[in-house]
């Protein structure tokens, strides 16, 4: 295995620095080629976000394939737009209700493909006229575990694989003492700077009966975090280490987090802070695969009683026991590597 650094760009526009995405995408796209043209890869695997080694790998020729690392996010008919936060509607009515929305999905969809084809044009490559066009149309690879994904009639090209689990090795960390439930407190190391989440959590779940595992991310608090007695706060640790022993995760809802609870049997608290996070708890409400608590209701109270819904609700457990016991919960990348190996060999 090698490695090449990939060109660094600004990708979204700010009041100081007004890029267009298109031209961001073009300067890494001609970056990127004397690489892929000198390696002379058999298949090129591109992230959905990074578009330009995909327009790359097309100019060279080379067949190339997308990695979702999250849920799908192409809509259907009737579902909800994307990160939205909303759950697939259980009733003719909702479908109906959504279903108003799709004109105005489509037209972001018909901006995006047309600063798409911009790019194309800029690269001296043909336009396209489907929409989602960064995407591969050969092998869309989705990293997620189905159980979180709605029903719908797939495209041939599209497979879900399983969660593909990554994490670098970190020391394991001296949990609570006692036999009581484990509750880890995993917030997210990008939202909620000021530790909302994790201030609600010590205090909620103080005098609890549980072991409570908590983690600043490596980013001290502003202000002293007040510690209980059945509770130990670390600056990291290990999911894969940790969660296989844990019975909740109280989480902002990353999907990686997500994921990798429900793939060790622990079931998640999500408190949806920002982006796709939204989805990702509508998706485990949805499921029945977790305890969804809105944001701006996650007081030390409402955390503490969320804890006690999940622990208390047997089927609920029983349904993430199950979904950790199916072979996409472990084996999303051996799966994914087979599929390269049958689209390219």
């Amino acid at each position: 295995m090698a490695f090449s650094a990939a060109p660094e760009y600004h990708v979204f526009p700010t009041l100081d620095r007004p890029l267009k995405p298109y031209e961001a995408v073009v300067r890494a796209a001609r970056e990127t080629e004397p690489l892929v043209r000198e390696v002379a890869p058999d298949v090129v695997v591109a992230d959905i976000l990074t578009l330009a080694p995909a327009l790359t790998a097309e100019l060279a020729s080379v067949p190339w394939a997308t990695l979702v690392p999250h849920v799908y996010p192409v809509g259907a008919p009737g579902f909800p737009p994307y990160s939205l936060g909303a759950r697939l509607p259980r009733t003719a009515a909702g479908r109906a209700l959504w279903r108003g929305m799709d004109r105005f999905v489509e037209g972001g969809l018909r901006r995006g493909r047309d600063e798409l084809n911009e790019t194309r044009r800029r690269l001296g490559m043909p336009a396209v006229e489907r929409f989602h066009g960064g995407q591969s149309p050969d092998l869309v690879i989705v990293g997620t575990l189905p159980e979180l994904e709605y029903p719908r009639a797939w495209p041939e090209h599209v497979e879900v694989v399983g969660p593909l689990h990554f994490e670098l090795d970190h020391p394991e960390v001296e949990l609570p003492p006692g036999d009581d439930p484990l509750v880890l407190v995993a917030p997210s190391t990008a939202q909620d700077p000021d530790h909302r989440l994790l201030r609600a959590a010590l205090e909620g779940l103080a005098g609890a009966p549980v072991r409570v595992l908590a983690t600043y991310n490596r980013r001290l608090p502003s202000h002293p975090l007040a510690v209980p007695e059945n509770a130990r706060l670390v600056s990291w640790v290990s999911y894969a280490k940790t969660m296989p022993r844990a019975d909740v995760v109280i989480t902002h809802g990353g999907h990686g987090t997500v994921v990798r609870a429900l793939s060790c049997g622990a079931v998640p608290v999500v408190v949806p802070a920002a982006g796709d996070m939204n989805e990702n708890a509508a998706r485990v409400a949805w499921a029945g695969l977790g305890v969804r608590l809105p944001r701006r209701f996650a007081t030390p109270r409402a955390v503490r009683l969320a804890v006690a819904s999940a622990l208390s609700d047997l089927a609920l457990r029983d349904r993430v026991a199950a979904v950790a016991r199916t072979p996409a919960a472990t084996g999303g990348a051996a799966c994914a590597a087979d599929l390269l190996e049958s689209f390219y060999g």
